[in-house]
């Protein structure tokens, strides 16, 4: 197996990174924070693109989904024009910004995928991207790959293959509100803790997609 060069973009938990790690590969993590996961030394704290033409051979990209996912889409315009057709609807009243917000987002994950590195995976939730960049080339859970947990996840992949599920497992516990809503059970421990810890437990990566990634992306 060939040593790759691996960036895995907008990662502060270091999960992917290691899992290329164990495998012998030269993996870095890259985000604005600063890393959780416990090697510093294997972690830019800058820009992705202030890296991203360091000769890698693949990455794995987490870019944010705060603006790209279906969630976000109740801030885009006003309440009072859903009559209308999106591009004739005026800002939020709360969020003016938030369409030229996700619009940015859009492009921020085009250069991803369209950069100099040769093999791209970029993941993200099910939102956005889907109508206003492409659809997705693959969807995945964690329980597809051994994790009795549900989280919708998205690919959409440059020269690489479809993941092939590794061990399909149960769906995992919900946590259901008086109001009848429901969630993942790892989804609701989050609540109570603030946006930004919210934000990180929420985007790491299952143990079982990032071995996954790994033993299967290290061609």
């Amino acid at each position: 197996m060939k040593k790759l060069r691996v960036l895995i973009g907008c990662e502060e938990s270091q999960t992917i990174t290691k899992a290329f790690r164990r495998l012998g590969h030269e993996a870095f993590s890259c985000d604005l924070l600063p890393c959780s996961g416990g090697h510093p030394e294997w972690h830019y704290q800058q820009d992705v693109f202030e890296v991203i033409d360091k000769g890698w051979d693949l990455m794995i990209a987490h870019p944010p989904c705060t603006f790209l996912a279906g969630s976000a889409v109740q801030w885009l315009s006003n309440p009072e024009d859903k009559e209308l057709l999106f591009d004739d609807r005026r800002p939020h009243p709360k969020y003016p910004n938030r369409r030229q917000d996700m619009l940015d987002s859009v492009e921020f994950v085009k250069a991803l995928y369209n950069c100099s590195i040769p093999r791209v995976a970029i993941e993200n939730p099910v939102g956005l991207l889907s109508s206003r960049w492409r659809k997705p080339d693959q969807i995945i859970q964690p329980y597809h790959f051994g994790d009795e947990a549900t989280k919708t996840t998205c690919l959409w992949l440059k020269n690489l293959p479809l993941l092939t599920h590794t061990e399909i497992v149960g769906k995992g516990e919900r946590v259901v509100f008086k109001s009848g809503k429901s969630h993942p059970s790892w989804y609701a421990e989050a609540f109570g803790k603030t946006k930004a810890e919210r934000q990180n437990l929420r985007s790491k990566t299952f143990q079982g997609i990032a071995d996954a990634i790994a033993n299967q992306y290290s061609i």
